[in-house]
């Protein structure tokens, strides 16, 4: 790998770039970023939150980036317009919805800039205290929901997503907590996004660098040049990616662009 082949960087947020606990960048992450734009590299976010809540997190006051991908790589953003859209059929909205008012749990539907939740328990307040995050706005749902969703979050144990998921017409889902899954389209995953972002720039991939953490990051660090996980990655996440670096906590972001001679 020749340096100059990087052209660009795809980084998930959640604890590969932002530590939830302490709600902050690393300083050598953020020393990193601003060193690889300087060299023209960009940098993208790519997350499972919508945009709505990665500007919660506070991380775009902390750091410049040139773009965004969101929900899963269900929409890619670029100087603050949407470039790519990749919706939930309504039948399947409507399928889940069913389901989740059988077997009582909570779910979330996440649109381009705004979420709901139907149901909250126990178990929706659990996932969301571990990640430092806040549900979303309560809303009751009709069985039509008539509006466009990119993403679902169902806060169930895997028993019920077991008794649901194979009624939703070419879904997948990513589990990552407990009582938490992401539910999209089967061929909707963050790679998609990135696809979407590399013809607007006319790169390939291999021109592009990925760095993840968890199960939803997979996709991601198949597809891309490089890949990276960080040193707290999953064990299947660090079985997929060609470096596994340190811990957040411990300059992994950084030590990774180093690893790769991108930056001094």
């Amino acid at each position: 790998m020749k340096d100059n082949d990087i052209k660009i960087i795809f980084t998930d947020i959640d604890m590969t770039l932002y530590q939830q606990k302490t709600k902050t960048v690393p300083a050598s992450a953020i020393e990193a970023i601003n060193k690889l734009r300087a060299k023209g590299i960009k940098v993208f976010l790519c997350s499972g939150r919508n945009f709505y809540l990665i500007r919660k997190t506070g991380i775009l006051d902390m750091v410049k980036f040139d773009g965004l991908i969101t929900m899963n790589g269900a929409n890619a953003i670029i100087d603050n317009k949407v470039i790519y859209r990749y919706p939930i059929p309504s039948e399947v909205v409507d399928a889940i919805i069913k389901f989740s008012k059988r077997l009582k749990f909570g779910l979330t539907l996440i649109e381009e800039s705004e979420g709901h939740i139907n149901y909250i328990d126990d178990r929706v307040i659990s996932a969301h205290e571990k990640y430092g995050t806040r549900f979303p706005q309560p809303r009751s749902y009709p069985d039509h929901y008539d509006r466009v969703v990119y993403q679902m979050i169902a806060f169930c144990d895997e028993l019920d997503e077991s008794l649901f998921l194979p009624h939703l017409k070419n879904c997948k889902s990513a589990r990552w907590d407990e009582y938490a899954v992401d539910i999209m389209l089967k061929d909707s995953d963050k790679a998609k996004g990135i696809l979407a972002v590399l013809q607007y720039y006319g790169y390939k991939p291999e021109n592009a660098m990925s760095l993840g953490d968890n199960p939803n990051d997979i996709e991601m660090l198949q597809f891309t040049g490089v890949s990276v996980a960080m040193g707290n990655a999953t064990n299947e996440v660090k079985a997929v990616a060609d470096y596994v670096t340190d811990d957040i906590d411990n300059d992994g972001w950084a030590k990774a662009m180093k690893h790769y001679n991108l930056i001094d």
